[in-house]
């Protein structure tokens, strides 16, 4: 019998989509407490979603009894210090993206997660539409064959009344720009798909706001397994875009272009000859869906943690994430390719901030 996992959430900002997906599976998760540093938003969420606890403090959550999952959905500059201080207090934690700001910061939570014997889950949610599924399951079973070429395009819209917001745009407090804050899920399925990144050359510019980080980058990627891949970021587009083009041996696989669902369906799946395409359709006929997005992620975190299995994204996943990024920003400031992977000896293993050291 699944036993239900007592959570609390804090941030009233994304955490109001962890909130709705938390509720969505009631069987799996109680919502016992909502934390914000504005007291007011913490008391208004708890009342709105009848939330028994509220309050204005991190601390309060991790002396809190009764409580199994804090969730972070804080500004980036917080996750790694509370997501340690949840780990140090007995807690399971999930974390929004991005983790860290440095591969040594994640490093650093995958020894203090074991050493506390409890899980920390980075959110990559949108590894869980069904169309990225599907081309998951397709690959999986060897359907699809060797990567050939992949191409990502993340084309957004961002404002000045976004970047309004205190902590946006910032190095210090959001820790990057469009790789980090708006590409690094679109970059996430690319690895999830196609496996390690080899090498990665690229280029960054501020083009579209007055802010610190940058708001346009373009990448040449080579897999580990021989492939290509390109990676396309503007947060200066009018029609907004987000889309995946992956050309296997034996197929190509092509994502819809809504910005933020995505890996939703429909993907079109297309065989190299008739006898493969049959093989992807029978395969396909036997996809079973789960729920989408949040609430697929933390459908199967409950199920891994009652089982035992892996995490359905584990640390391991946010570092090739991350490092994937200090690979760019390494790049895009030195002018050269850089190859991966990047231990303790590489430059920007203690973090890609202009004063990382």
């Amino acid at each position: 019998m699944n036993e239900r996992l007592r959570v609390a959430v804090v941030g009233g900002g994304i955490g109001k989509e962890h909130i709705a997906a938390y509720r969505s599976l009631p069987d799996r998760y109680e919502l016992v407490a909502i934390c914000d540093i504005d007291a007011a938003k913490a008391r208004a969420l708890a009342e709105q979603h009848g939330i028994p606890r509220h309050t204005a403090e991190f601390d309060d959550l991790c002396g809190m009894g009764g409580l199994d999952v804090i969730d972070i959905c804080t500004p980036p500059h917080l996750h790694v210090p509370q997501a340690r201080q949840a780990l140090a207090a007995g807690k399971h934690a999930i974390c929004e993206k991005p983790l860290a700001s440095s591969i040594r910061d994640v490093d650093e939570l995958i020894a203090a997660a074991a050493a506390a014997g409890r899980q920390v889950m980075p959110i990559f949610q949108y590894r869980f539409g069904h169309g990225l599924q599907k081309l998951k399951l397709l690959v999986d079973q060897g359907l699809a064959g060797p990567a050939h070429l992949a191409t990502v395009e993340t084309a957004w819209r961002r404002r000045a009344d976004y970047y309004a917001v205190p902590w946006r745009g910032k190095w210090r407090t959001e820790l990057g720009g469009a790789l980090l804050s708006h590409a690094i899920h679109a970059h996430d399925v690319l690895c999830y798909i196609a496996g390690p990144i080899r090498s990665v050359f690229a280029r960054t510019a501020t083009r579209v706001n007055p802010i610190e980080v940058e708001d346009c980058a373009a990448a040449s990627l080579e897999l580990a397994g021989g492939g290509l891949a390109t990676l396309a970021v503007t947060l200066g587009s009018p029609a907004e875009i987000t889309r995946h083009r992956f050309c296997f041996a034996e197929l190509t696989a092509e994502s819809n272009t809504r910005a933020y669902t995505s890996s939703g369906d429909p993907w079109v799946f297309t065989g190299d000859t008739p006898a493969v395409s049959a093989r992807v359709a029978e395969a396909l006929a036997a996809f079973e869906p789960l729920p989408e997005g949040f609430a697929g992620q933390l459908l199967r975190f409950h199920s891994a943690l009652q089982s035992g299995a892996p995490l359905p994204v584990t640390l391991a996943d946010a570092r090739a994430s991350l490092e994937l990024i200090t690979a760019m920003y390494a790049s895009a400031s030195s002018g050269q390719a850089v190859a991966l992977p990047l231990g303790p000896a590489h430059p920007g293993y203690a973090g890609w901030l202009p004063d990382a050291e």
